[in-house]
């Protein structure tokens, strides 16, 4: 998309929520950070912008704030990713969200999740890695792609931060189900008692080699060093 494509975040007889969009579209950009001032400052004329911008969420717009990325400062948010073309008929609607769902059926998804977020795998009240910040849980839409290309809409449990953050993605079933298909038997036999139990225990191995890839280059040359020694 480019500028040219869509209208002028200053044109004033568009909507605030509408005109915010623009500007996150025109003047922050995708992946980009900006202010709680620099938005105020874009409008000055409308005292509650932030709540404008918020009703954006409720469009699929992803706008991250220092909950969600521990990067950012509490004056500062991220925009994620863009969401409905509010500026074009018919698509400034609200999506229906999650919460309209009733108590039992709520209950039911994270019954079905064993109450664990389904993107990063942590537990309601359980501190992120790295921080004091608890984990909340909530029902998110998903996006399946199931065989024969067809999309639908699931519920899953997701935490606050994976929602707001958008790392869920669109879930490919039918990638999944070919991969399945193309297993040893052996392969198979293990990959089912993973599902059996819903969880997957790492060996020593995995674990070492998963914080083997976290070390910086100069460390991992050292890990290979140490495998690998020189011969005498």
């Amino acid at each position: 998309m480019t500028f040219q494509e869509i209208p002028s975040w200053r044109d004033t007889s568009r909507g605030t929520m509408v005109r915010c969009a623009l500007w996150l579209v025109a003047e922050v950009g995708v992946g980009e950070v900006f202010t709680k001032t620099e938005l105020r400052d874009a409008f000055p004329e409308t005292s509650q912008i932030d709540r404008r911008m918020r009703d954006l969420r409720d469009r699929g717009w992803k706008i991250a704030t220092n909950r969600e990325d521990p990067t950012l400062t509490s004056s500062e948010h991220r925009f994620v990713e863009m969401g409905a073309e509010v500026w074009k008929p018919g698509q400034s609607k609200a999506k229906t969200p999650a919460a309209g769902i009733t108590a039992t059926q709520r209950r039911e998804i994270f019954e079905a999740d064993d109450y664990l977020c389904r993107v990063c795998g942590i537990a309601a009240g359980e501190v992120y890695e790295g921080g004091v910040e608890t984990a909340q849980l909530d029902v998110a839409r998903r996006d399946v792609l199931k065989p024969g290309a067809k999309v639908v809409v699931e519920m899953v449990t997701e935490c606050r931060r994976c929602r707001v953050g958008g790392r869920g993605g669109q879930a490919d079933l039918a990638g999944i189900l070919g991969r399945l298909g193309q297993m040893s038997q052996i392969e198979r036999d293990h990959f089912t008692q993973w599902v059996v139990s819903d969880r997957r225990d790492f060996s020593m191995m995995e674990r070492l080699w998963g914080e083997y890839r976290t070390l910086p280059s100069e460390s991992r040359k050292a890990v290979r060093a140490a495998v690998r020694p020189a011969e005498r």
